[in-house]
Parts: structure tokens; sequence; C-alpha cells
């Protein structure tokens, strides 16, 4: 049996429930950074020393579970997958979002972060994950991609009142959409052999040759508000960890192009967290783009 199909409806609770905990990070990142009260140009924190020391905190603890779990050492075969997995979804992703956040409002990123269902749907078909098995089932799926990711995109650019442009801020963020969708598939490849929970681990052990080093160079020279540091926490421990516990696990049981649909909600829970965060109350159109998302989800994973 493919594993990929053993627990479809277990992999979509799932991939919410991941979802739910990626969608804090935005909000939670430029939270740590300070930007809503010093602004960009006196951050907290600066957008590198966020990205790397938070991949250091989750190594830290990837270390110690390893350990507690005595397990193997990756095979020949599963480095190369791990290496991109590290890259796109430890380092690059992350560091585009930090980057932009230093500049534009959580709900402006979402914009571009909406994109990444179908960047990793698509990423997903490429390497040969599982599709639709009839023509109707394949127009459907991404019909629905389509259109959910459309929604996605009006509901952001309306809460944030923005245009798209080809701003730089809006390329680095799509750049790190790209490595993310082509890191969540390659991780999901090695987590049928290892297991969701050594595989996060090796994925963050991974960078500690380059995020070690970047993180000792820009750590903040002045005082640093407590709940900055929280916010470093939450960032290393759920975002860069336990969250992808759930995640690649539930792009095993559920398949990559199932359980990355369930990415459109991503922008909601970030809306729904700025708000007391940021200060950022959502509008009451929120329920109905909501709904619609919801709908186009279901119709769009059915069998």
């Amino acid at each position: 049996m493919n594993p990929s199909a053993r627990h479809p409806a277990a992999g979509m609770a799932l991939g919410v429930l991941a979802v739910a905990l990626f969608g804090a990070t935005l909000p939670i990142t430029r939270w740590t950074m300070g930007t809503g009260s010093g602004g960009a140009d006196a951050p907290a924190m600066s957008a590198l020393f966020i990205t790397f020391s938070r991949v250091v905190l989750a190594a830290a603890v990837s270390a110690l579970c390893l350990l507690a779990l005595r397990a193997r050492w990756p095979t020949r075969q599963e480095w190369g997958p791990l290496a991109v997995a590290a890259a796109g979804n430890a380092v690059l992703y992350p560091l585009s979002l930090a980057l932009a956040l230093r500049e534009q409002t959580a709900a402006h990123v979402a914009v571009i972060t909406a994109m990444l269902p179908l960047a990793t749907a698509a990423a997903a078909a490429l390497a040969g994950g599982a599709a639709p098995s009839t023509a109707a089932g394949r127009w459907r799926f991404w019909l629905c991609a389509v259109v959910s990711a459309i929604v996605v995109v009006l509901f952001s650019l309306q809460r944030s009142g923005q245009a798209i442009t080809l701003a730089a801020d809006d390329l680095i963020v799509a750049g790190g959409v790209l490595a993310a969708a082509v890191g969540y598939v390659q991780g999901a490849k090695v987590t049928r052999a290892m297991g969701a929970e050594r595989a996060i681990c090796w994925v963050t052990l991974l960078t500690l040759p380059v995020s070690l080093p970047i993180t000792l160079a820009t750590w903040p020279t002045g005082p640093v508000p407590a709940p900055a540091w929280g916010g470093l926490a939450y960032l290393g421990l759920v975002s860069m960890w336990a969250s992808f516990f759930a995640w690649y696990r539930a792009l095993d049981w559920g398949g990559p192009l199932r359980v990355s649909q369930t990415q459109a909600f991503q922008p909601f829970f970030s809306i729904a967290l700025a708000w007391p965060l940021l200060g950022e109350a959502p509008h009451a159109d929120t329920l109905a783009f909501a709904t619609a998302v919801v709908a186009l989800v279901v119709l769009g994973t059915r069998r």
C-alpha cells in the first residue's frame, strides 16, 4: 500500500493543524522584530538573527530528540532530499519572510505566500507524486487549486489595501515560496522511510554549519524585550520544529497534492493572530472568504 494513502482523513486534519501553527509565523516574526514599536529602522532583532537563531534553537532540541530516539543516521540516498528540505524550509523561506516583514505588513506578505499550495502541488507533480487518477479529477483539483489561490489573494489584497507589484520584497517572498514548496515535497519523501520526527530533526541539524556562525555574528548588541525572546522561542520550537512534525506526517498520510491545499487557510490564521499582536482587527467579510476557501478545498480534495 502506498504510505501516502493510508490515512487521508488524518493527513488532512494534521495538515490544518500544522497550517494553523505556521500561520502564526508571519505576525510573530514581525512582532519579534519589534516593528510594531521600534519600526523597521530599529528592530528588536534583525531578520538574519531571527532566521538563523530559530533554526539553531530547533537544531538543539533536535539533537536531544535524536539521541532519545536512538535514531539511525540517514542513508546515502536520504542526504540529498534532507539537504534540499533544509535549504528550502529551514533557511530560504523563513529568511524571505523576515526580510519582507521589515517593511511590509503581515497581510501584504500573505498575498504572496497564498500561492504556496499551488507551488507545492506543482512541485509534487513534477517530482512524480500521486495525482488524481481520472481526467475529471485532475481538472477539478487544479481548477479548485487555482480558484482557491485567487480567493485567498483577493482576500489578502482587500485586508492589506495594497496591490501586487514586482517590488523587491514580493520577489524575495515568491522565491522563498518556490524553495519551500520543493523542500516540502523532498521532506515528505524521506519522512516515509525515517518518520516525521527524525526527518525534521535532521533537516535542522544540517543547517548548523551555516546557521550557528551567522547567529553568533548577528547577535543583538542592544537590549531586547522579553516578549521578543518569547516570540523567537515560538519561531524556533514551534514554527521551525514541532509544526513540521505534523506537516511532514500530513504530507505522507494524505499525499502532497491533497494536503497542500490546506495551506489556503494560512493567511486567515495569520490575520487572526495579527489582531492581538499587531493591532490589525479582522473585517466582517473574513467569514465569507474563509467559507469559500473551505468549500473549494473540500471540493478539490474529493476522490
